[in-house]
């Protein structure tokens, strides 16, 4: 009976004693409520009763962001969410200087998100999205620096836009498609009426290059058509010739 009793002993003692840590993990040994070190991964050995271990994971965590009502800068409401990568870089730290590091990092994204989209006009935070990721991120992990936590990387997702501000919105970019449509037309006529003077440069300086055109003309039209076609030829689309030829 002694035997069986010191038998269960010896296995409480070591169920108790013995810890096995993963290889992303990491344990913060207390003893006595002073912390000692930090171990793993591998198989860690602690005195029952006297030692408390805290486990960290190393890996990195992606962390939503809710839906922040933001007001920018030029007084337009919109709501902003955004996700957070970060991992645990000092396991101590992490376990000593901020009680929940999780609940920490999630509350202190969600008030820099609306400090710094509330700080920025709604174009800019439409267009220079990767200006804002980056200054979020620089924020961030500076504030989470003393907890022993680096933040990788902040993505701000969606942007959702009230409804009249998205009427707007698809109205100003119907205006600006009709404005580049009418330069374009601008431009078109510039560069025809450019030929043109350019043309009528040529047969002011060569007038047999209109009668040459003209009967150009008649010879594509008498190709195209079946019917006959009669055009009075003026005296003067000949004179040119006649003018030449006594010359």
């Amino acid at each position: 009976m002694f035997y069986i009793l010191a038998l269960v002993l010896v296995v409480l003692f070591l169920a108790s004693a013995i810890r096995i840590l993963r290889e992303y993990e990491r344990g913060v040994i207390f003893r006595l409520g002073r912390v000692i070190k930090t171990k793993g991964p591998g198989l860690i050995i602690l005195i029952p009763v006297i030692d408390k271990i805290v486990k960290v994971s190393l890996r990195l965590v992606t962390m939503d962001v809710p839906s922040q009502d933001v007001i920018t800068r030029d007084n337009v409401s919109v709501k902003v969410n955004a996700v957070v990568y970060f991992r645990v870089m000092d396991s101590q730290k992490a376990t000593i200087e901020v009680e929940n590091y999780l609940f920490a990092t999630s509350q202190l994204a969600q008030t820099t998100l609306r400090s710094v989209c509330g700080q920025v006009e709604l174009d800019e935070l439409l267009s220079e999205r990767e200006k804002i990721n980056a200054q979020l991120q620089n924020i961030l992990d500076k504030h989470t620096d003393p907890w022993g936590i680096k933040v990788s990387t902040v993505e701000v997702k969606h942007i959702d836009l009230p409804q009249e501000m998205q009427r707007a919105m698809a109205k100003q970019a119907e205006a600006e498609r009709e404005r580049r449509a009418k330069v374009i037309n601008a431009e078109a006529e510039y560069q025809a009426a450019d030929r043109l003077a350019q043309a009528a440069g040529i047969i002011q300086k060569y007038p047999e290059a209109l009668q040459l055109r003209y009967l150009q003309t008649l010879k594509e039209i008498s190709s195209e058509s079946n019917s006959t076609t009669f055009f009075p030829i003026p005296i003067d689309l000949l004179t040119p010739f006649i003018k030449k030829d006594k010359a």
